[in-house]
């Protein structure tokens, strides 16, 4: 077995521990909250069961998105055989080892490689212990357990200092003004939030004429002003209070879109606000407006994904090469970034067709986004999504796909073929 069948990369080196007494437990008064992450819990017995819903009241859990189940790790590998996996599973198992490890091969055929597993088992087994580290199980209790243990165990996943940022930054930038970067940017964060329940936050980073608040529907009376003028100030608590709940499982940090004062930054003003947002949620999603100065520049150098949205004429040709380029030095050892085009088959406008917009980028699009005046305006006059306003349409298709993508759930090949083909037929440019 490889070290990630599990869905769950090694943590640190193998402890040869004596595992007859309980693994030492936390203070429950000095451990911190939890970030915005989903937790699904699969119990065998009624005391399990008891002791994760009082750790669901928990006030550290306050974030958490929490889901208790009665079962097994065969009805959870049932379970995410047609349902996305969550950033922690937690799983009880009476089973001797050899039944053991064959349950939890099932339940690696499934579970998503992003996730991470803690199962509690009743086998004092050294070897057994060994054996579910080398096999990328991130925690093992042996029952009798209580809350500190399982608490602690979440929270050395999630909580260490030490460790890497929990989630991962995807910023959106048009090629130009109006190419619609920011629709295609909001559209994403509701659509990873809402298709895998991942706790997301969408950061809108044009102050002055920031639009996430009207498309979603918001009225914040703080948002991002706050966290990128007092960074003295910015930690998990303060950050709590500037995000608006926008559904389930998105949060906003909203720009104040007010023309009060000149926003001008330093190449580094937004860094804090980026290292708190991956500290507490598993995606940020962050919406860049079309510019190119210091703070722009360093930003995009430090994400982990970048995403370009253009638009098939001249212009944005230019730009796109240009971006392309200058991101290649600023991130020399990361992947190129994704590019979106969008507006495609407007009426009576000369367009580049994909293929000749696409040959001197020597790249191929991950989405190709269909001209639609009537959705896109009826769903942006009305503070809803596409997927909301027409599920079944193509762009609603499309979005999910590029949500696959960007979150590392597709590969643009499968993509290309089951989507942009698709899309060329519609506009019949194939």
């Amino acid at each position: 077995m490889s070290t990630v069948e599990y869905g769950i990369e090694k943590l640190g080196p193998q402890v040869e521990a004596d595992l007859s007494e309980p693994p030492a437990t936390n203070d429950l008064d000095h451990m911190r909250p939890l970030p915005r992450i989903s937790i699904h819990a699969f119990c065998e017995s009624e005391e399990t069961m008891r002791l994760m819903e009082r750790c669901e009241a928990d006030r550290r859990m306050a974030k958490v998105s929490f889901r208790i189940n009665s079962g097994s790790i065969l009805a959870a590998a049932n379970m995410f055989a047609s349902s996305p996996t969550p950033n922690l599973i937690i799983l009880e198992s009476a089973a001797s080892p050899d039944r053991l490890m064959g349950e939890l091969m099932e339940l690696a055929q499934v579970c998503d490689p992003s996730s991470r597993v803690v199962l509690i088992g009743r086998n004092n087994d050294i070897g057994l212990y060994r054996e579910l580290m080398r096999n990328g199980i991130s925690e093992y209790l042996v029952a009798p357990v209580g809350m500190a243990d399982v608490l602690g165990a979440a929270a050395s996943i999630f909580v260490d200092p030490d460790a890497e940022p929990l989630g991962r930054s995807i910023a959106f930038i048009g090629a130009k003004g109006g190419s619609g970067s920011s629709t295609v940017a909001h559209n994403c964060a509701f659509g990873i939030s809402h298709l895998f329940e991942t706790e997301t936050i969408l950061a809108d980073l044009d102050l002055p004429f920031g639009t996430a608040n009207i498309d979603f529907d918001q009225d914040p009376t703080q948002g991002m002003a706050e966290a990128v003028y007092a960074p003295e100030r910015l930690d998990e608590v303060f950050l709590d209070r500037l995000l608006a709940k926008c559904s389930d499982h998105l949060s906003l940090l909203a720009a104040p879109s007010m023309l009060d004062r000149a926003f001008d930054f330093g190449h580094d003003a937004f860094r804090p606000v980026l290292d708190i947002l991956t500290q507490s949620a598993p995606v940020t999603v962050l919406d860049v407006p079309h510019a190119w100065n210091e703070w722009t520049r360093s930003l995009l150098a430090s994400v982990d994904e970048v995403v370009i949205t253009s638009v098939p004429d001249l212009a944005n040709l230019r730009n796109t090469k240009n971006m392309f380029d200058s991101l290649r030095k600023l991130r020399p050892n990361d992947k190129q970034p994704h590019l979106i085009l969008n507006q495609v088959g407007m009426p009576k406008r000369p367009e580049i067709t994909p293929g000749d917009f696409c040959d001197p980028l020597e790249i191929e699009p991950i989405a190709i986004i269909p001209f639609d005046a009537q959705l896109f305006g009826a769903a942006a006059n009305s503070g809803r999504m596409i997927s909301e306003t027409d599920p079944k349409s193509p762009a609603a298709e499309i979005f999910s796909q590029i949500s696959h993508i960007v979150t590392g759930r597709a590969a643009l090949k499968k993509q290309k073929r089951a989507g942009l083909e698709k899309v060329l037929s519609l506009l019949g440019r194939k």
